[in-house]
């Protein structure tokens, strides 16, 4: 081999190792501080009580419109808003029916939106989602890693937008996670 051709072989080398480690397709990395206030969307159960109106406590799902239902005032849209404006919302619309005169509401969480994470993990599937959870959780609630795994970083789908995400990436309800083949 001459001085040329093993120049030209450890360059081709070179970029072919290069492109295979680095899967992630130029994508941005995702954020590593969880959003300021969780925002609601469809599969959430809220527990929503009223003080004053026993009949509206009880749990409520979010449909797949954004909304709840609860008696007597209907449906309330809470898909991307916070808990306190969710009160907010439900607070205005007991006053409009002059329910109750001065409305205390509290929402809480009690089931959120579950994650989705495929690829090579051992058990891909969909799976509840643990508030404070990281990349590195959501893996090992689906079994761990299998061996052909990229376990430096994965992407993430997170309401239309996608990223890669590292081992200490929160992942948030409804995000969807694709653990991808590492090669090296």
């Amino acid at each position: 081999m001459t001085r040329r051709t093993k120049l030209i072989a450890s360059l081709a080398t070179s970029l072919l190792l290069a492109s295979c480690s680095s899967s992630d397709g130029g994508l941005p990395r995702l954020e590593l501080a969880a959003p300021e206030a969780y925002r609601l969307g469809p599969g959430d159960e809220l527990r929503v009580s009223v003080f004053g109106l026993d009949a509206m406590a009880n749990s409520y799902a979010v449909d797949d419109t954004g909304a709840i239902a609860l008696p007597i005032i209907g449906a309330v849209p809470v898909a991307g808003k916070t808990l306190r404006e969710a009160e907010a919302l439900i607070a205005d619309k007991v006053l409009a029916r002059n329910l109750v005169i001065d409305p205390r509401v509290t929402a809480q969480v009690q089931t959120y939106r579950p994650f989705f994470i495929a690829g090579e993990v051992q058990r891909p599937g969909q799976y509840p989602y643990v508030p404070g959870m990281s990349l590195m959780t959501a893996v090992s609630i689906a079994g761990g890693y299998t061996f052909r795994a990229d376990t430096k970083q994965a992407t993430v789908t997170r309401t239309a937008r996608r990223g890669v995400a590292t081992q200490d990436t929160p992942i948030l309800p409804g995000d969807a996670i694709i653990v991808k083949e590492g090669w090296f």
